[in-house]
């Protein structure tokens, strides 16, 4: 029986490739630095259904998904899933604890968001974010209005692009230009006259992520070649030397810089372990080049994720 990729996901401080198969539940497959990855898509990617109270609904109609999106699932799978989210306001009433943060991505690029206390840190790693701090904790809507409150009175967006967080990290500066200025925005959050009063407020404490994520890898690299999407019988195959949130970071046999594989594009392909040493060679799927100097890469992001 066929698997099909979920993608990729944070659990316990790890990476893992998640597996779904019909009939066979879920599996994941931990990811480790220095390993080699080899494989290749088969067939069309598929909408992944629905994943609710810990398990996957399949997705009724089996709608075939656009490559090159970053999303996994059908317009109406994706309604269902947020049917009942607290991202998209349709779960106000959750009485669990939540906890507000200030994520760091690059230089000028901070945003704000909320999270479950239960969930951790994985919020901030699933986003990729390369050092943050948090702010408070308390009830789901005093959360909600300090991220609102940072956003109108300190211009902390709640969302930031993807491609502009991967840039950034291509050319960070050290730990302590980037504690600095989280410390800075920090202070500022926490000092804000109106915040909520059932929400408590928590001392700076930041965590860093690079190596963890192992960006020292991309330190003096003049081009990242990324995968725009997966097709029918391409493959990607190099030895894994990072993982920051979806994103896997390849070094080839073929040569040329490193690779980046969005695992977001990976959900719904059934994927197949490469066989032949040209498949096992490199990459032979579309990719695009990211280049240091990405001046759309600088500044703050308005605006929605």
């Amino acid at each position: 029986m066929a698997w099909w990729c979920a993608g990729v996901r944070w659990r316990e401080g790890r990476p893992e490739l998640r597996w779904f198969g019909d009939g066979r539940g879920e599996r994941g497959s931990v990811l480790g630095f220095g390993q080699e990855l080899a494989f290749v898509a088969r067939g069309e990617r598929c909408c992944v259904g629905v994943w609710r109270a810990g398990r996957r609904t399949p997705c009724p109609v089996g709608a075939v998904v656009p490559g090159r999106g970053t999303r996994d699932q059908c317009a109406e799978c994706a309604r269902i899933d947020r049917s009942f989210s607290v991202a998209a306001d349709t779960n106000a009433a959750d009485q669990r604890p939540y906890a507000v943060y200030l994520a760091w991505f690059g230089p000028g690029l901070l945003k704000v968001g909320i999270t479950g206390v239960r969930r951790g840190p994985a919020r901030l790693l699933e986003q990729g974010a390369v050092a943050f701090a948090w702010l408070g904790r308390g009830p789901l809507m005093a959360a909600r209005r300090a991220e609102e409150l940072l956003g109108a009175a300190l211009k902390v967006p709640d969302r930031i692009s993807y491609a502009r967080k991967r840039a950034a990290r291509l050319d960070l500066p050290p730990l302590a230009a980037r504690v600095a200025e989280l410390r800075d925005c920090h202070a500022r959050a926490v000092a804000l006259a109106g915040w909520p009063e059932s929400l408590r407020r928590v001392e700076f404490e930041p965590v860093d992520h690079a190596g963890l994520f192992g960006l020292e890898e991309l330190r003096d690299v003049a081009e990242v070649r990324v995968v725009r999407e997966l097709v029918d019988g391409g493959g990607v195959a190099g030895r894994l030397v990072g993982v920051a949130g979806p994103d896997l970071l390849l070094r080839p046999r073929d040569g040329g810089g490193p690779v980046v594989v969005d695992g977001r594009l990976l959900g719904g392909w059934r994927l197949v372990a490469a066989e032949t040493e040209a498949e096992r060679a490199g990459v032979s799927v579309p990719v695009e080049a990211l280049t240091v100097r990405d001046e759309g890469s600088r500044g703050v992001q308005g605006g929605l994720f």
